[in-house]
């Protein structure tokens, strides 16, 4: 091995107190490093990209750290861990598993207790996660999220509580694997990854929206005026409310208009319901079936798509 990059971007896992009795990122990546004693011993390299909460990361702070771990990679790492604010790691996971063609494992992790508080998870995190970054097991599994011990995909991982420790779950397919006893153990791997090309130009504006009982559709229609794209997190299967429909139709004939489900599992439909507003219906009116992207990822997916030139409809094909 040559040495495995920590790149710290803040979030709760680097947060003290402030003085207002609240907690905000201070600490760097050398400090969350120097609290585990285990990594003493292993060659590690650190880089401090941001020291911001999670929910101000952006696109563009993503493809500043894509290009650095491309760099270590090129300059000879196995392998990156990146700590982070949780509340947004399902979604800058899915940009870095998208941007990456290596082998290296990029491993994301946070906190969900910050370091003020007794049972503070950061640090065994942290140690997990660069155990799976230097693993050649994890080689070829792209980005995963790590907490909790556990290994989860980045395409499938979704934050599904606000405080406990065990916030972490892949609804379809369960974790790719565990650390246990120090080493880590996979136990499926995913069939395959979409890739991105990595946009060069202005990032494309994409917005979403959730369906929800009774609403008119009258938001559909202000997100056509400002807006390169849409996605729609729709009922179940992929429906929508009935004042919905023909807004749709008339965006997704000026705009690539993604159809996904706000269940948080499952699959989108393609051909089950036939009434106006279902997943038939919308398809045929030119929406692209996101199939099982939760539509947080399927935004950042046409994002990107969208921004790089690509075409959109190969991209959301599995």
């Amino acid at each position: 091995m040559t040495h495995v990059l920590v790149a710290g971007l803040g979030g709760t896992i680097a947060m003290t107190t402030t003085p207002d009795g609240g907690v905000a990122p201070a600490l760097s990546a050398e400090d969350l490093v120097a609290a585990v004693p285990a990594l003493g011993s292993l060659p590690l390299r650190v880089a401090n990209i941001r020291n911001v909460p999670g929910a101000h990361l952006d696109l563009g702070d993503l493809l500043k750290l894509r290009a650095r771990l491309a760099s270590e990679f090129a300059a000879g790492a196995v392998g990156a861990v990146v700590t982070q604010g949780t509340d947004t790691i399902e979604e800058t996971a899915y940009v870095l598993d998208l941007l990456h063609d290596g082998d290296q494992p990029i491993v994301v992790t946070g906190a969900m207790r910050n370091p003020m508080l007794p049972g503070a998870d950061g640090p065994a995190n942290l140690l997990a996660a660069v155990r799976v970054a230097s693993s050649p097991a994890s080689r070829g599994l792209g980005c995963v999220v790590v907490l909790a011990d556990e290994i989860h995909a980045a395409a499938r991982v979704a934050k599904t509580h606000s405080m406990s420790t065990g916030a972490f779950v892949s609804p379809d397919g369960g974790p790719l694997g565990y650390v246990a006893e120090g080493r880590v153990r996979i136990v499926n791997r995913p069939s395959g990854r979409r890739r991105v090309p990595v946009p060069s130009g202005a990032l494309a504006r994409v917005g979403l929206c959730v369906a929800t009982l009774g609403d008119d559709g009258g938001l559909l229609r202000a997100y056509g005026e400002s807006l390169d794209g849409l996605v729609v997190a729709g009922f179940g299967v992929g429906h929508v409310p009935a004042g919905w429909v023909e807004p749709l139709g008339a965006l997704a004939g000026r705009m690539p208009v993604v159809l996904a489900s706000r269940t948080g599992a499952g699959w989108v439909g393609v051909e089950t319901y036939g009434f106006p507003g279902s997943e038939r219906d919308l398809v045929g009116r030119g929406l692209i079936p996101a199939g099982e992207l939760h539509p947080y990822k399927a935004r950042l997916l046409l994002q990107l798509l969208l921004s790089a030139g690509a075409d959109v409809r190969t991209g959301f094909t599995p």
